[in-house]
């Protein structure tokens, strides 16, 4: 591919229940720790399950760009773009880069909806005497952190909210590659934002799909998922912008891919046909055959239903492989971001390509016997500092997004 068709990632950023910061994120993550714990974002104690990955309050160095008005979600993406812009070398040259094109892709699932949720318990009096903020409910729809980010920044290209649920912002990721491609823009800042907030929680709950502690993705007789928080963004940009500019590539963004099922309103196919035709419609626009995959950041919610079809899926694409590829999940570090979790696990799995070292799942229990993935354990796996890397993400409603990525040598060991 030409200079101005291979897309690269020149900065990441992150917030998580880690903290604030790729840093604090790659630190977690390679010591195999999770971050899934009490919390105290709202009060839980009628829910059947008490443990979320909460993201800690904001260090003093982190500056809130989004505004007194933003929400949580709103916060998370900006501090999360600043972080991805300071490290691509962009943060003061934005503004200049309305004329070039740039853009915002996002992926979300509930935007402001915590802030939304304080307005009216405040309303129908169940908080006092606080008085109600009407800013609150302006901060609700799904688009709030995409479009936050877009006013931190200057940015007056194209701003996109996909809200699909869990595949969100991995198909938030392919929409700025295919900008990227076409020369719509030049520069893209792709990612996505959620909070937690007490209707996915209540609702998670109710369909008895929450583990009560840290969820184990792949593990005998695992339970649920677990829920977590914070907002990742990656700057995407043509390899011949970023040469021109002097930037230095982290990885690059090979391609994408989506489905959909059709199949069910919260359940996945379970023979994993949908998520088989967005994994080789990832392969084939990265122009990357099947062996040529080093490792495999998971979709790896926790349930059971997820895993096992994610492992037919694997079963396909990849054949006798699918039981020696690497795998990771994310999730069972963080908990499960839903809009964002695709932002996430895409950041993640650059730090992965940087480093060259896959991240363990932290977690208990065998394998399961009927999803015999290779799970990285214990400690990060080597691979390759030109490997080539999936990550996938499913949805309700039977949405599922893939995305390849591809090591660039020369990052190989750099810090975080």
């Amino acid at each position: 591919m030409s200079p101005r068709d291979t897309i690269v990632v020149t900065g990441i950023g992150a917030v998580s229940g880690f903290g604030w910061g790729t840093a604090a994120l790659w630190q977690g993550l390679s010591a195999g720790r999770h971050a899934i714990r009490d919390f105290d974002r709202f009060d839980h104690r009628r829910h059947r399950t008490h443990v979320a990955a909460q993201v800690p309050a904001p260090p003093d160095t982190v500056a809130d760009a989004a505004g007194d008005t933003a929400s949580l979600a709103d916060a998370f993406a900006v501090a999360a773009a600043d972080e991805a812009l300071r490290q691509a070398g962009l943060r003061r040259a934005i503004p200049g880069l309305r004329g070039a094109g740039a853009g915002v892709f996002f992926g979300s699932s509930t935007g402001g909806m915590f802030e939304s949720e304080g307005f009216f318990e405040a309303l129908l009096g169940e908080r006092g005497s606080r008085r109600l903020r009407l800013h609150e409910l302006l901060s609700q729809p799904p688009s709030g952190p995409g479009d936050a980010v877009a006013r931190a920044f200057g940015v007056r290209g194209p701003v996109q909210t996909i809200s699909s649920a869990c595949a969100s912002a991995t198909l938030a990721i392919g929409i700025a590659l295919e900008s990227l491609r076409e020369g719509e823009t030049e520069v893209a800042l792709a990612g996505g934002s959620d909070s937690l907030c007490r209707l996915t929680f209540a609702g998670f709950n109710s369909l008895r799909s929450v583990d009560a502690g840290p969820c184990r993705p792949f593990r005998h007789l695992r339970e649920g998922l677990s829920l977590g928080e914070g907002g990742a963004v990656l700057v995407l940009e043509t390899l011949a912008h970023a040469e021109a500019r002097g930037a230095r590539p982290l990885a690059i963004v090979a391609g994408a891919g989506g489905s959909c099922d059709a199949h069910h309103m919260t359940a996945p196919d379970p023979s994993g046909v949908g998520v088989v035709r967005a994994i080789r419609a990832a392969l084939a626009d990265a122009e990357v055959e099947a062996d040529a995959v080093s490792f495999v950041n998971a979709h790896g919610t926790g349930t059971p239903l997820n895993d096992a079809a994610e492992w037919a899926a694997l079963s396909e694409v990849f054949g006798a492989r699918a039981g020696q590829i690497p795998v990771t999940s994310t999730k069972g570090n963080l908990g499960h971001f839903l809009g964002s979790a695709g932002a996430i696990e895409a950041v993640a799995t650059v730090l992965c390509l940087e480093h060259g070292a896959v991240h363990p799942t932290p977690g208990d229990g065998p394998i399961d016997p009927a999803s015999p993935v290779d799970l990285v354990l214990g400690a990060p796996r080597a691979v390759p500092t030109d490997a080539v890397a999936l990550s996938t993400n499913f949805a309700f409603g039977g949405s599922n997004a893939a995305a390849v990525f591809r090591g660039w040598p020369q990052a190989a060991g750099s810090p975080a």
